[in-house]
This record gives C-alpha cells, structure tokens and sequence, in this order.
C-alpha cells in the first residue's frame, strides 16, 4: 500500500499524466498535524479539473492505494480536496489557486523536487 511520499508521488505523477498545471509537494512532516504531504496542482477548465481528480484517484488505487477517505468540494466548485490520510491533494482553478494562496500558508514547508523523478 502507498503510504506518506510515495503516495504524494504518486499523486504528482497522476497529475502530470492529465496535464495538471504548476504541480507542487509539500512536506509538512512537523508543521501540520493534519497531513504528512500536501501536494497542489491546477486545472484550467471545469473538466480539466474533473479529469485530474479521476485520474489522481484512480491511478493511485491502481497502484495499491485506498481510495480518498474523503472529498471535500467538486470542480463546479473549483477547488477539489483528496484527503489519503497522509497525503492531501488539492486540486484548484487557476484563478481561486492564485487567490488563496496556499502554498504562502505553508511557507515553512520543504518543497519535495518530484519532477524529474521517474515512476517505475
């Protein structure tokens, strides 16, 4: 079962696949009591931000995951959370991703560099 990093990984890379914009991991391992891993990403339209939470969801469960213990919001909202426990994915329009900031919040968080890691 994927589990901390590996899941944040693994949640980046499914991103990727479907063309996410500007995808970030946050380690707040020591900073935040409610996740281990945030990882952020951005969609441009409606079902670009439908088509990334799928994918995210489903492509880690292909992998050995358990499915999201919960969903908060949905892309007609634009702003989508995954909650793994100890990975939140947040998957924001671009406009609300710039308005909200998040990655600010979590200044003191170390970046995770994934982008030129390889998924086996």
């Amino acid at each position: 079962m994927l589990r901390g990093l590996d899941l944040a990984l693994a949640c980046a890379h499914a991103a990727d696949d479907v063309k996410a914009l500007d995808i970030r991991i946050f380690d707040l391992r020591g900073i935040s009591t409610l996740t281990d891993f945030m990882v952020v990403c951005s969609g441009n339209s409606m079902p670009h931000l439908k088509a990334i939470v799928r994918d995210v969801e489903g492509k880690v469960r292909e992998r050995g995951s358990d499915r999201a213990l919960h969903t908060e919001g949905k892309a007609a909202s634009r702003w989508v959370v995954l909650d793994f426990v100890d990975v939140m994915v947040h998957v924001l329009d671009e406009e609300f991703r710039e308005h909200y900031a998040l990655e600010s919040l979590w200044g003191d968080a170390k970046e995770v560099i994934w982008a030129d890691d390889h998924e086996n």
